[in-house]
């Protein structure tokens, strides 16, 4: 087993924040989201192989071992996620969705197909939504409240078009480490950021033919990697934070990785200040208890942005 590291101090930060920010007095927050891609993953990097068998089964073993692993996982560390599917896997895999909402957890919107939403207008990008949408609602019965976009970035008045869609949170942005409101017309949106280094995608996503990523082949230590993100888990929770974990059936659910992830979320679990919840919970509660967004905050400053004209 890893050694811990020892548990810090508390900050300055800490001692002068006055009362808990989470509910029952939880000293921080930890959500764990899955991004159900399959093989989508690599059609979105290379639409080209698109008759390319032995490079989509990297992404389909995702569906066929990875799904099942880490239902088994999760249910062992007693643990619900966020599971953000694009709409087509709805239609690919439904038995494996079937499981998952057997099982108890959440699912959110991811768009139809991985599309790159940096190549969309505003337009576009909501037609994907509400396509997978509908599928989820044809499927499952259900139309998710969260989203995440799976390739490039929000078009100007996408997090307002979402919240006049009955979307209540969304997870895709990078640029804090507590929730947040969207600005303007979306401040009904809260946003859960995440980070890439909290994400097992950009340690050890790796196909040889075509290579993904270009130019970057590789394979990261699974030892290295749960330091890094015991590490990380140790830091959000001194400074009372929410640590957004983002993992994939094809990558984490690899006979020995599921155990990294065993290790990780036993650490988790060890610790009875820190709040498990998913990304809905962690949304209701901010919206009725969360802090206001400074003026300088990264929603604020893109709003004013994209509102006056500029960076257009």
């Amino acid at each position: 087993m890893m050694t811990t590291p020892e548990q810090q101090s508390p900050t300055p930060e800490q001692q002068s924040r006055g009362p808990a920010r989470w509910p029952d007095g939880k000293e921080s927050a930890f959500v764990l989201t899955v991004a159900f891609e399959a093989e989508l993953s690599i059609l979105s990097a290379a639409p080209d192989a698109v008759d390319r068998a032995k490079s989509l089964s990297v992404g389909q073993y995702g569906a066929t071992r990875g799904v099942d692993r880490l239902l088994a996982e999760l249910e062992r560390s007693g643990t619900r996620a966020s599971w953000f599917v694009p709409g087509r896997n709805l239609e690919a895999y439904p038995r494996q969705l079937e499981a998952v909402v057997a099982a108890g957890h959440e699912l959110a919107n991811m768009g139809w197909a991985l599309e790159d939403f940096g190549s969309l207008d505003l337009t576009g990008q909501l037609e994907s939504i509400l396509r997978a949408q509908e599928a989820f609602h044809d499927r499952l019965g259900f139309r998710p409240e969260g989203f995440r976009v799976g390739r490039g970035s929000y078009a100007h008045g996408l997090p307002a078009a979402l919240a006049d869609h009955s979307f209540s949170w969304s997870s895709s942005w990078h640029g804090d480490d507590i929730p947040h409101f969207h600005a303007g017309d979306a401040r009904r949106l809260v946003e859960i950021p995440r980070h890439h280094e909290l994400d097992d995608f950009p340690y050890f996503v790796f196909n040889l033919d075509p290579p993904i990523p270009k130019g970057s082949p590789r394979i990261a230590s699974t030892r290295e990697v749960l330091r890094n993100w015991i590490i990380e888990f140790e830091a959000y929770r001194t400074e009372g934070l929410c640590f957004v974990l983002t993992v994939h059936p094809e990558i984490i659910a690899t006979p020995g990785r599921i155990g990294m992830l065993r290790e990780f979320m036993d650490h988790v679990n060890r610790h009875e200040n820190v709040w498990v919840a998913t990304g809905s919970e962690v949304a209701a509660w901010w919206r009725d208890h969360g802090e206001p967004n400074s003026a300088g905050h990264p929603a604020e400053i893109f709003h004013t942005i994209t509102t006056s004209g500029k960076g257009k």
